[in-house]
Formats: C-alpha cells, sequence, structure tokens
C-alpha cells in the first residue's frame, strides 16, 4: 500500500473524495524524486513524515502541496474544528496555522473560538508564484492574512501558473494584431475585422450545430460588434437578460433558468449524460460569484480572466438559453474590455475551435476536465422518473439526488486545463485564422487590380470570375464564358487566367541545387 503522507493521507483516511483529484500526492519512499503522471507525484525521504495527525498532515499539505478548495471545503466539513482551534492556540502567529484558520472560516463562514491575531507579518493565502491571484487583495486583520483569492466563497475557481499557463501571461494580443497591421496595411485589416465578425457568428452556431440558421448567425455576428466590452457589467442579470434577448430574437423563453440543466448525447438506443448544471435554485448565487471573481481579477492577464469567465459562466449554465453563445461572446468582450484586443476586431475563436477536428476535440476535452470526475463521481445518483413542471414552464424527469454533495465542485473549479486551452486558441487564432483571412483579403484585392489590366467590371462580377479561374483548375470554364462572352477571346481568357494564378500561385525563382552546378574548370 501506499504510504501517502499530506493532502491525499487526509482524502484517504477522513474518506474524502472530490470531484476534482488532487494535483499533488504526496508520499514517503526510499528518495526524494518527482514524477508527474499526470498527477504530480512526489517521493520524500522517511525524515520527511509529518505527525500522524490531521493537523500534521494538514500543515504539511499547506506547506509543500498545492491548494485544491474543494478540498479543503470538504475537509473542513467533516473535521472537529476543536482541532483547528487547538493547533491556533498552540502557534497564534503560525503561517500555515493562520493560513488553515482563514481559510476555514472563508469557505465554511463558520467561526472558530480563538482570538485574533496581533503579531506576525501578514501572510498570502495563495501563493502568487503558483496561482492566479486578486491583483489588489484585502488585509484580513484577524488572521494577519491577504486575502487573494481570485473569487468569493460563491464562486472562486482556481488557475495553477503553469509553464503555459506563464506563456499565456505573457502573450500581448495587441503586439500580434500590430504585426498583422505591419504585413498587411491597416486598411485590409480593419476591413477584414467586418468578415471575422461574421465567421465568428456562423462557427460559433456550429459548435451547436446550427451553423445554417442565417438569420440567427447575422443576429448574433450584430450582437458581438455592438455589445463587445461596452457593457458596465456584463454580468448583471439586466445586461445578460438583454444579451440573451438579442441573441435569441423571438424566443420561448427567457431569464435564468428555473429547471435543472444537463448535456448529453445519444448512445444508441440510450440517452447518455455527460455533464449535470447545478441546481437552478443556486444559480443566482454561482452567478454573482462569478460576477465577484472578475471583479477581484481586474488587472489580472486578460487572456485568463476571459477563460475564468467564459468556463465560469458554462459550468454555471446559469440562462434559460444561449448559454454557449454567451460563454464565447464574453471572451471576446473580456479581451475588448481588458485593452487586449482593441475595437474593431472580433476574435474569431469558434472559428479556430470549429476550424479542425483535432481543435474541436479540445474544445470537449477542455470542458471534460470538470464534467467527466463529475459525473464518474454521481453516475449513481441520478434518474430519469415521472415528469414535473417547473416554475419556468418546462417539463422535465430528471431527478438527481446528490446537488449539496456536488455545490462544492461547482463552487471551486480548477479552471488551468481550460484556460490553456483558451490561450493555445487566442494564439492560434490571431497567428493562423486572423492572417489567413487578411492574406486572402489582400490577394483578393491583388487579383481584382490584376484581371481589371485586361477586362473591367465591377467588383462582384470580377470575384466571380476570380473564383472560378481557381476553382476550374486554372482555367476559364465554359460556363464562366456564358456568363462573361467576351472570356471566349482565347488571348483575354488567358491573360486572366495569368493574373489570377500569378497573385495566388506566383511563379517560384529557380535556384540551382549545388549538386547540379558543374565543378569549376581549372585554368592555367
Amino acid at each position: 500500500m501506499t504510504d501517502y503522507i499530506g493532502f491525499k493521507w487526509l482524502a484517504q483516511h477522513l474518506d474524502i473524495r472530490p470531484v476534482q483529484p488532487l494535483v499533488v500526492e504526496s508520499r514517503v519512499g526510499s528518495a526524494r524524486r518527482t514524477v508527474i503522471n499526470p498527477t504530480r507525484e512526489e517521493t520524500y525521504p522517511m525524515a520527511a513524515r509529518p505527525e500522524p495527525t490531521i493537523v500534521g498532515h494538514l500543515m504539511f499539505g499547506l506547506r509543500h502541496e498545492l491548494i485544491n478548495l474543494e478540498f479543503l471545503a470538504r475537509l473542513f466539513s467533516v473535521i472537529d474544528a476543536r482541532v483547528l482551534e487547538e493547533w491556533i492556540r498552540s502557534e497564534p502567529t503560525g503561517a500555515y496555522a493562520r493560513r488553515a484558520g482563514f481559510f476555514f472560516e472563508w469557505l465554511t463562514g463558520r467561526r472558530l473560538d480563538v482570538a485574533d491575531t496581533l503579531t506576525g507579518n501578514y501572510v498570502d493565502a495563495l501563493d502568487p508564484e503558483q496561482y492566479l491571484v486578486a491583483p489588489r487583495p484585502p488585509n484580513v486583520q484577524r488572521w494577519r492574512v491577504r486575502d487573494n483569492l481570485p473569487g468569493t466563497r460563491d464562486f472562486c475557481p482556481t488557475i495553477r501558473r503553469t509553464d503555459a499557463v506563464r506563456a499565456i501571461e505573457r502573450y500581448d494580443c495587441a503586439a500580434a494584431l500590430e504585426s498583422l497591421e505591419v504585413e498587411f496595411g491597416a486598411d485590409v485589416l480593419m476591413r477584414s475585422a467586418v468578415w471575422l465578425s461574421i465567421k465568428e457568428s456562423r462557427a460559433s452556431f456550429a459548435i451547436e450545430h446550427e451553423e445554417k440558421q442565417v438569420d440567427r448567425v447575422k443576429r448574433f455576428a450584430a450582437v458581438m460588434e455592438r455589445r463587445c466590452g461596452h457593457n458596465a457589467d456584463p454580468l448583471a442579470l439586466t445586461a445578460l437578460n438583454e444579451l440573451q434577448a438579442e441573441i435569441l430574437g423571438t424566443a420561448t423563453r427567457y431569464g435564468i433558468r428555473k429547471s435543472p440543466v444537463i448535456v448529453g448525447h445519444t448512445h444508441g438506443f440510450d440517452n447518455a449524460v455527460d455533464y449535470i448544471g447545478p441546481p437552478w435554485e443556486r444559480a443566482g448565487e454561482l452567478l454573482d460569484g462569478l460576477r465577484g471573481s472578475m471583479a477581484r481579477t481586474v488587472g489580472a492577464a486578460p487572456i485568463l480572466r476571459a477563460s475564468l469567465a467564459s468556463f465560469g459562466f458554462v459550468y454555471i449554465h446559469p440562462m434559460s438559453d444561449g448559454n454557449g453563445r454567451i460563454s464565447r461572446f464574453l471572451v471576446n468582450d473580456v479581451l475588448r474590455r481588458d485593452g487586449a484586443v482593441p475595437a474593431p476586431f472580433i476574435l474569431p475563436i469558434s472559428a479556430t475551435i470549429t476550424n479542425k477536428a483535432k481543435e474541436r476535440a479540445g474544445y470537449d476535452r477542455a470542458l471534460e476536465v470538470l464534467s467527466r470526475p463529475l459525473m464518474d463521481k454521481y453516475k449513481d445518483d441520478y434518474n430519469f422518473g415521472m415528469q414535473y413542471l417547473c416554475d419556468d414552464g418546462v417539463r422535465s424527469n430528471f431527478f438527481f439526488v446528490s446537488y449539496d454533495d456536488a455545490l462544492l465542485a461547482w463552487r471551486y473549479p480548477d479552471l488551468t486545463q481550460q484556460s490553456e486551452y483558451i490561450g493555445d486558441v487566442v494564439r492560434l487564432t490571431i497567428e493562423v485564422e486572423m492572417s489567413k483571412e487578411a492574406s486572402v483579403l489582400r490577394d483578393m484585392e491583388l487579383a481584382r487590380e490584376a484581371v481589371k489590366n485586361h477586362l473591367e467590371g465591377p467588383n462582384s462580377d470580377i470575384d466571380q470570375i476570380i473564383r472560378s479561374v481557381r476553382e476550374s483548375g486554372w482555367r476559364v470554364s465554359n460556363k464562366l464564358v456564358k456568363a462573361f462572352p467576351p472570356l471566349a477571346d482565347a488571348s483575354l481568357a488567358a491573360a486572366v487566367v495569368s493574373a489570377v494564378r500569378d497573385v495566388f500561385e506566383p511563379p517560384q525563382e529557380w535556384v540551382p541545387d549545388e549538386d547540379t552546378l558543374e565543378p569549376d574548370t581549372p585554368t592555367g
């Protein structure tokens, strides 16, 4: 049997089973080593073994391991508060005792029967080297702890500062866009932004397999352009209701849901449940908690805040409809609001997500970081029974008996992997999708000018000719001649084809390989 210490020891001895697994598992072994598989397994020599008590292993975890707020909340709900009180009285200025007291009161809302800490340096609740933290934390005088948690008791995600997350923090969206402007010119890049807004809308619906709904696509594109970065508080209920109404248009119901929410798929003859959302009675307070988290993290890296807003919203799933679209809207809204992406640019992140099967699978995997362990733990706790009418008029037959137990996972999600995914999507969107779109627009303009040297016509006609020549394998088809009779002239047709091809497939200058060169002829 593995000789665990720290938080894992506490989990085993107190039968604590969090939805989200511990990121670090410590054990005692023959030598000090670290193995990542994918959990970080830390092995310590025998001398590092803490006292076999709750306090001993809790102090070891706070000192050497990473914080899992869901786990701590579950721990503090089962241990006797007197255990902590005795520890704190014995070490009233101890940094780990003070942090334990702070976390207990912050997570449970219960006050420990100990005196306020009067001396000692202030310590951080979370190590800012390891986590995304609130940039301007208030001091909690009772514990002499800086409350730098990136949220509130109602909703507080954690984002670990992995190497990938640190790279996201360094990534400068505005500088990357400026580089595109230098390459393609401000005019081309700005005009491409209009098309990108439509592309983002279409791709956002494609994620939900509704990309053929033309009116809805146009409506969402207009909302993105009009609302991104403009609401003082986009997560306020009034703002969300207005945003939802504009996105949905005429719909059967609006506002905060008052019914269960599940996400699933059909598997053979069965309906598989992939995710259960929080109970609707808690949706409002979780949403308020998300608002608080966004307020506390102002000044932190914009991409991480965008991820926090987007995934936090989609996991809470507070609205009666449109949650997916709103969550993707929030990415651009936060990036615009934080000054990372200047107007009028809309990053077509949905286009990146849907561009390749790999990226779409990545989006699903990011969602499953929370949904899969949630469903693994509660797979026997839900069923479909008699239908009942909910307060919002929805008829449901879904029953779930573990809402209270699962609440801590919804309150305190670890959004590290989701943030790494969003960071990768943002980078690919700017450096690949937007670059490609600007390149296409620039090449179309160059081809249009080249064709007009031989054949005049409105831009719509010239663009039709360009597309046909490219799609027909660099030739003028009979169909194109029927549409534009002057192209029946072979010399004109050849000139047009050459003009188009030279833009999109410019002739390569031949450079002889060294192996083909004749050796120098000796002289003398």
